[in-house]
């Protein structure tokens, strides 16, 4: 499988694969086709993959669940990477993980740190959205619309006490990610390591759209985009202080925010109309994350 073949079928895609180049990647990314994974590493040695982090990985809601109590689908970013490379996937992502849970079981599941080993060669993370209280967070904004449809009553809320509350739950969250990837470090020392950012949720432009499938006051649209991208920014900063890399997924999902007509967006709004959750990124935004990832991985594999 070439995750840039699948990504020349729409214009869209097009856009997104061009989003996804970096500089340090460009000599790599001047051939046709995925770099495989026998190219930076020994064909007869198998390369040990494992997936943590929560519902933005597991993928609720795609076809097809592979694991209910997780909420986790055998089409989510994970899959599709090792599928088009050929890494072995321990995949224990899982829907409503936070950092905490990574070293501590989470309902019936066992630590998802459990998962790694001494002999792991890449590790993938997503973490973040559950630790700042993303979901409840959108369902307030929601509730709150009424009140100013025009305006910013979510805002005016968590500023009230002069204030931005969300802003200090990302700032509260960098320590329990610094510990996380201190943790993976310990248990699987010599993997490559990519923390991966959340997708563009919202118009980037801050414009909103309102309505019953993204009902949200249109001031508000401004600040939560800025709230997720203090939030990809503090995760950015704690990879690269703790040994590991980032994988940018919202510049090339921009455009295909939840406010996007069905066939454009990748991310579902607060109604769902396609197989994910809502507020998640469908099938199109898991194939959009993989190439990012992909891409940053290849960059290491480059570089060494």
């Amino acid at each position: 499988m070439d995750l840039n073949k699948q990504t020349r079928t729409t214009p869209s895609r097009r856009d997104l694969l061009r989003g996804t180049v970096v500089a340090c990647c460009a000599l790599a990314l001047s051939t046709t086709g995925v770099m495989a994974a026998s190219a930076a590493t020994p064909a007869a040695r198998t390369v040990d993959h494992v997936a943590l982090g929560d519902s933005y990985a597991s993928g609720p809601g795609i076809p097809t669940q592979v694991d209910a109590a997780c909420a986790r689908s055998g089409r989510n970013y994970p899959s599709l990477l090792a599928a088009a490379t050929r890494r072995r996937l321990t995949d224990v992502s899982c829907a409503g993980a936070t950092a905490a849970a990574l070293a501590g079981p989470q309902g019936s599941q066992q630590p998802q740190l459990d998962a790694l080993g001494a002999g792991m060669d890449v590790v993938t993370l997503t973490i973040g959205g559950n630790d700042i209280g993303f979901s409840g967070d959108l369902a307030t904004c929601a509730g709150l619309m009424a009140e100013d449809l025009a305006g910013n009553p979510c805002q005016t809320f968590f500023t009230s006490d002069g204030t931005d509350r969300l802003a200090q739950r990302v700032d509260d969250t960098a320590p329990r990610v610094a510990a996380a990837l201190d943790a993976v470090r310990q248990r699987a020392p010599r993997a490559e390591v990519v923390v991966v950012g959340c997708p563009d949720l919202f118009p980037d432009d801050g414009v909103g759209c309102t309505g019953s499938v993204v009902p949200l006051a249109a001031g508000d649209f401004a600040c939560l985009r800025d709230t997720e991208k203090k939030l990809n920014a503090m995760l950015a900063r704690q990879a690269a202080a703790h040994g590991a890399r980032y994988a940018d997924t919202y510049t090339p999902t921009v455009g295909h925010d939840m406010c996007r007509p069905a066939g454009e967006r990748w991310i579902e709004p607060l109604a769902a109309t396609a197989p994910a959750a809502p507020a998640h990124p469908d099938a199109e935004g898991e194939q959009a994350m993989a190439v990012a990832v992909e891409h940053v991985l290849r960059c290491g594999a480059h570089r060494r």
